[in-house]
Order: structure tokens, then sequence, then C-alpha cells
């Protein structure tokens, strides 16, 4: 149990201090938010996508893995979510926050900060973060936005808004550069390297400023399940899959911590603009970020001792 504290310190610190400037600076300036997002979304992430998967070791085989997992482990919380917001008899916007919050990570703005954190010697670590963090997206923006505007958006607009994804056509790119093994030219890869080393810090610091903006007035009743169901039964259903699976080393490693990663943002961003229990979601995104401090510390310990 010793390593728990150096794992603390060396990974978990250093996002809560970005964190805590992003929040201060914010409370301070009170900058715009949504132009830092587009931002990040639009230049620096698909940067760190595309340089993480360009760089990695990725076959066939390792691919198909990580979907059969990620596509149980997705089902499973679904399915779990959807049969305790009904044993709760929630009413049709606290059963959404539930059900989001528990299926939906935030694989982005900290998920592949720590990844990199953890796995900084082992690209291949993050290269397996950086597929969670697709899936995860194309989850967001079908079930998740499904739950919240009840069918009101057709089929062909949820993929067309897929397709206007960044981290799509880094992915999309990067996977045709592996395929056909082309170089890059320098002019090209080091402001692309340059965009994806500044992902982490400027990802960290626009995520604490957002949750500067969350108002705390009443604890619902909702928040302990979403907490308990996100922080506790993702890590136990993630542990049984890769067991079950027979995933092993790096690989069941990245899982097990992607797996503890707190409520995704966009669960807040896009209730806030449906109007759907907007300030419920966003006090469980507050709380799943700040208690994921101490989830996420012992998952990342418990997964170098079992892998």
């Amino acid at each position: 149990m010793n390593y728990i504290i150096p794992v603390f310190m060396d990974v978990i610190v250093p996002i809560l201090i970005l964190l805590g400037i992003g929040l201060l600076l914010q409370r301070k300036f009170q900058f715009r938010l949504r132009p830092i997002a587009n931002l990040v979304t639009y230049c620096f992430m698909p940067a760190a996508v595309f340089i993480n998967i360009y760089h990695a070791e990725i076959n066939f085989s390792l691919v198909v893995q990580l979907f059969l997992y990620l596509s149980l482990f997705i089902s499973i919380l679904i399915i779990l979510s959807n049969i305790l917001s009904r044993l709760l008899n929630l009413e049709n916007g606290e059963a959404t926050a539930l059900k989001n919050s528990i299926s939906l990570m935030n694989s982005g703005n900290y998920g592949l900060p720590v990844s990199q954190l953890v796995f900084s010697s082992n690209p291949l670590g993050v290269s397996v973060q950086i597929i969670v963090l697709v899936v995860q997206n194309l989850l967001t923006f079908t079930y998740g936005l499904y739950n919240l505007i009840s069918a009101s958006k057709s089929i062909i607009e949820l993929l067309r808004d897929l397709l206007k994804l960044p981290i799509i056509h880094a992915l999309a790119i990067a996977i045709l550069f592996k395929i056909f093994d082309a170089p890059i030219p320098t002019f090209l890869l080091v402001p692309i390297e340059q965009l994806a080393g500044g992902f982490a810090a400027l990802a960290l610091i626009l995520l604490g400023a957002q949750l500067e903006s969350i108002k705390i007035r009443t604890f619902h009743k909702v928040i302990p399940w979403s907490l308990f169901g996100r922080l506790v039964v993702g890590p136990v259903v993630a542990l049984i899959l890769i067991f079950t699976i027979g995933l092993e080393g790096v690989i069941a490693q990245s899982l097990f911590i992607a797996s503890a990663f707190p409520t995704s943002r966009n669960t807040a961003t896009l209730a806030l603009e449906y109007d759907v229990e907007p300030e419920l979601h966003a006090q469980i995104v507050l709380y799943s970020t700040l208690l994921s401090s101490i989830t996420v510390t012992f998952v990342i310990f418990l997964s170098m001792q079992l892998f």
C-alpha cells in the first residue's frame, strides 16, 4: 500500500493542480469558455489523437479484443443504469442524468491526460485510451444524446453530427498513415507534435474553469447512485471482464484505469444545451471529478499490482 502515495503524488496531484489553475483563472478573469473548448476539441485533441495512434504499434487482434471488451463493458453499464433508474422510479430528466452519468466517462479532458502521465514511457497504453476516447465520443453523441432529446433527432442527424467530430477525422487519417506506412514531413510533424504536447495542460485547465461555474444548491438523491455507478461499479465490471476475456499487461492496465474516470463533462454541456436537468448533470460532473482523485489513484495502484 506504500505505492498509493507515490501514485497519488505523481499522477493525481499534477491533474488537481491544473484543475485548480483553471478554476482560479476562471474566477478572476471569467473567460468565455466555448471558444477555448472549441480550440481544444478542433485543434489540440485531434493532434494528440493523431500523434499517439501514428506512433503506436497496434495490431488487428488488439483492436478486436478492445472492441469486444468495450462492447460488453458499455452494454453492461447501460443495462445496469436502466434497471437502477426504474428501481428508483425516477422522472425522465433524473433518469437521463443517472443513465448518462454512469455510462459516459470523461475520457478526453481527464482520461487522456491521466493516461499520458501513467504511460509516458509506453505509447501503447495511451493508444488504448484513445480508442476508448473515440468509442466514448461515439456513445455520447448517440446513446447519450438520444437519452436527452428522446428521439426528437433522427438517426441520420445523429450520424451527421458524429461525422463532424474532429477526432474521428484525426483517427481516420492516422490509420491511413499507419496502413501505408507513410512518413510525415518534418514541417508538418513538428507543429502536430507541439499541439499534441499542449493538449493535456489546456484540457485540464479548461475542465477546471468549467467546474468553477457549477453552483451547488441542493444535493439530489440521484447523485450518490451516479457516483457509485460511475466510480465503483464501473471498475468492478471492468475487472471482471478483463479477467474473463483474458486481457493482460499494459492493455489490461489501461482499460482498468479508464473504467474509473469520472462522468463526462459533455453530459453537463448537452444537458444545458437541451435544458434537461442541467444543474443535476453539472453537480454529478463536479462531484465525480473531485471523488475520482481518490478512486482513480486506487485503481491505478491496483492495476500495477494485478497486471
